[in-house]
C-alpha cells in the first residue's frame, strides 16, 4: 500500500520513523512519502519536506509565519492529490494536520490519526472536526482512549512507543561516553532546553544561571538535529559541554536533568532521571494559553499521567534561578530523589508494555 505520513516535530519523527519500520513488517511492498525528518528518512521512502521548516513556537510565532504555513498546507493538498495514497496517516502536529484530514477525507482517502492532539487540555471543540474526517484514532496515553469513545470517536490505546524506543537502546558506559564526547570526570546535569531557536534561547539562559551553585557537576547541553552546532557554541564554556543527537545517551550518563516541558519530560522520566521540567514562553503567547487551557493542572506528561506532581513544573516567573537551584538540589540526593524513583516504576506500569509501534501498524494494515 501506499501510505503518506504528517509529522511535523522531532518527537513525531521519532515515533514515525518506528511505525514505518512496523509497518514494513507488516507490508512488506509498503510505500512512503512523508514529512519528518531525518529518523523516518532512514526508513526509506520520499521526504517532502523536513520538520525544521515546520515547526514554529507560540501564538506570535505562528501569527508571523502565517504565510509560510498556509503556503505548506496548500503544497501539502497538492501533493496528496497528485500522490493518491491508500491510507494518510498524521502525527500529532494538530493545527496543520487536522486542515490536511479534512482534503483527504474529500478526496476518499483513509484518514488514520497516530498520537493524538492534546484536546483534552484545550480546543475540545476540534474533536467534532476529527469524528468528521478521521477514521481511526490511535492514542499513546491511556486517559486518552476513554476522552474519545465519549465523544463517539474509534479509537484504541496502543501503548506509548516511547516504552519501545528505550527498551531497544544498547548499553552504555558512562565513562567511554564521557571520552567520546570530551567531557570530565564529574557527574553530569543535562539541559534539555527544547527543539527551536527561540525556544533554546529563551531557557538555556535560565537553566546556565544555577552552575555556580554545582560547580561539582559538569554541565552538557542537549542538541537538537532542527539546529546546528554552532548556534550552541556562545553557551559552551570551560564546564558547559555540548552533545548532539545522543540525548537518550547523554540522559542515560547523567545524574539529573533540566528539562523543557514537552516529550522530552516523558523520555527523561523513561529513563530514570530525574528532572526538573521548565517552561517560559512570551508573555501574551502564555497569557493566551492560560486563558485556553481547561481542565489540567500540569504541563508537563509526566504528572498528567500520573495525576499527580512527580516531577516539579517551574512556569513561567516560577523558573528563576532561586527554585531552580532549590529544586534541583532536591533531586540530586536524598528522599526526594528516592521518591521521584519510585514513582516513575508506577508511571511505567500505567503506560502499559512494549509495541506500540507493532499494535498501531497491524490496525493500520489491517484497517
Amino acid at each position: 500500500m501506499k501510505y503518506y505520513i504528517i509529522a511535523g516535530e522531532a518527537s513525531g519523527d521519532l515515533h514515525g520513523s518506528n511505525l514505518m519500520k512496523a509497518l514494513r513488517k507488516k507490508d512488506p511492498n509498503a510505500e512512503f512519502r512523508f514529512w519528518g525528518g531525518d529518523l523516518m528518512s532512514q526508513q526509506g521512502g520520499v521526504l517532502v519536506k523536513h520538520y525544521r521548516d515546520l515547526a514554529f513556537m507560540g501564538f506570535l510565532e505562528v501569527a508571523m509565519n502565517l504565510r509560510t504555513i498556509l503556503n505548506n498546507i496548500k503544497f501539502c493538498k497538492q501533493d496528496i492529490k497528485k500522490y493518491r495514497p491508500d491510507i494518510l496517516i498524521l502525527v500529532d502536529y494538530p493545527g496543520f494536520n487536522l486542515r490536511i484530514a479534512k482534503f483527504a477525507k474529500e478526496l476518499g482517502i483513509k484518514v488514520i490519526y497516530y498520537i493524538s492532539p492534546q484536546l483534552w487540555a484545550w480546543k475540545e471543540g476540534r474533536v467534532e472536526i476529527i469524528k468528521k474526517y478521521v477514521d481511526e484514532m490511535m492514542v499513546i496515553l491511556p486517559f486518552e482512549e476513554e476522552f474519545y469513545i465519549k465523544h463517539g470517536v474509534h479509537s484504541h490505546f496502543v501503548g506509548h512507543p516511547l516504552l519501545d524506543a528505550i527498551s531497544n537502546l544498547p548499553e552504555i558506559s558512562s565513562k567511554e561516553f564521557k571520552a567520546k564526547n570530551g567531557l570530565n570526570d564529574k557527574e553530569i546535569i543535562a539541559l534539555l532546553p527544547g527543539s527551536r531557536k527561540q525556544e533554546v534561547d529563551k531557557m538555556l539562559a535560565i537553566m546556565l544561571s544555577v552552575r555556580s551553585y554545582f560547580k561539582e557537576y559538569q554541565f552538557v547541553i542537549a542538541g537538537a538535529p532542527s539546529l546546528p552546532k554552532e548556534f550552541y557554541e556562545k553557551y559552551v564554556d570551560e564546564n558547559v559541554h555540548f552533545v548532539s543527537n545522543r540525548t537518550y545517551d547523554l540522559l542515560r550518563c547523567s545524574k539529573a536533568a533540566l528539562v523543557t516541558s514537552g516529550t522530552a519530560t516523558l523520555e527523561t522520566a523513561l529513563l530514570n532521571i530525574p528532572e526538573v521540567v521548565c517552561y517560559k514562553g512570551s508573555t501574551i503567547s502564555y497569557a493566551i494559553a492560560k486563558r485556553l487551557v481547561k481542565n489540567i493542572n500540569y504541563i508537563s506528561l509526566v504528572n498528567l499521567i500520573m495525576d499527580r506532581e512527580v516531577v516539579k513544573e517551574l512556569i513561567q516567573d516560577d523558573l528563576n534561578t532561586k527554585n531552580l537551584v532549590e529544586e534541583l538540589k532536591g533531586i540530586l540526593e536524598g528522599d526526594k530523589r528516592d521518591q521521584v524513583l519510585k514513582d516513575y516504576e508506577l508511571l511505567r506500569e500505567k503506560l502499559g508494555g512494549e509495541g506500540a509501534s507493532e499494535n498501531a501498524a497491524k490496525l493500520i494494515f489491517e484497517s
